[in-house]
């Protein structure tokens, strides 16, 4: 209960920073320019993000005749999940890495790299399926998809008030140039560490609602050891940072304040604490 709590808090904090910063940039009409920005935005993401990232990342469709074995074991654990079978995609990548995409879990998929399925045996595969079919089950999709929109109009509103500032004049005492000036460099920080922390929490849920598809918690924890290890070593090609929270590990090395995953060690620490 206290993961969708602090979900629905983070994401109204963020929607309450979206009108602020709307109303700074323009008043009244400002901050409802700044909400049909943030809803626009989202609708785009909501129907076409699946598609455009599984395009981006050049993956391809298989059936039950390419992968047997993959394909199989996403069925049963979907069917163990009570969620439909989602679509299963095969990305030409050495990195181990995999993510779920889709706007509901009618209309979903994972993606797999090759990298992925060569380093994990079957107990841990089944570990980081179940984990990615938790966030279809949970709607992480979804929640991340309407936090991102968020912080993107966020930033859309950010320059618009960069150009705000470029065209007022020394005669003009109705802005505060200073706390505009303020406001430029802190506004975008704070909405992406809003953003980092909604996709931190909804990383902890799929890691224990996935244990608890599969039956046993070390089948995702041992997964994470490796891939931890092996994605720092093996770059991820084609790679984009705005998708860098739909993977199971981030797949490039970042600062830990704001890297998009929790601390593999800690959701390792967590996992084992389960049994």
């Amino acid at each position: 209960m206290w993961y969708y709590f602090k979900t629905i808090l983070l994401i109204m904090i963020l929607t309450f920073f979206l009108a602020y910063v709307g109303k700074i940039a323009g008043g009244e009409i400002g901050m409802l320019i700044a909400l049909a920005i943030g809803l626009g935005v989202n609708f785009i993401s909501y129907f076409f993000s699946d598609k455009i990232v599984l395009t981006m990342y050049r993956a391809q469709e298989v059936k039950e005749n390419d992968y047997p074995e993959l394909y199989n074991m996403v069925k049963s654990l979907s069917q163990k999940a009570g969620i439909p079978m989602p679509r299963v995609y095969i990305i030409n990548e050495d990195q181990p890495n995999a993510f779920a995409t889709g706007r509901d879990p009618k209309n979903s998929a994972v993606a797999f790299t090759r990298g992925i399925l060569e380093l994990l045996n079957y107990e841990e595969l089944m570990g980081v399926t179940a984990h990615e079919l938790a966030h279809i089950k949970n709607r992480d999709i979804l929640i991340s998809t309407i936090a991102a929109g968020i912080a993107m109009a966020i930033t859309i509103l950010i320059d618009m008030l960069r150009w705000t500032i470029i065209f007022t004049t020394s005669k003009d005492n109705e802005r505060n140039i200073l706390a505009d000036l303020i406001l430029i460099f802190v506004a975008p920080i704070i909405a992406l560490l809003i953003q980092l922390a909604v996709s931190r929490t909804r990383e902890y849920l799929a890691d224990k609602t996935g244990a608890q598809i599969v039956g046993n918690p070390i089948y995702l924890a041992n997964a994470l050891e490796k891939l931890d290890y092996y994605s720092k070593q093996i770059p991820l090609n084609r790679y984009s940072p705005a998708t860098s929270h739909m993977f199971i590990v981030n797949p490039e090395n970042f600062l830990a304040l704001f890297s998009t995953h929790p601390p593999i060690k800690e959701r390792i620490r967590r996992l084992r604490s389960m049994i």
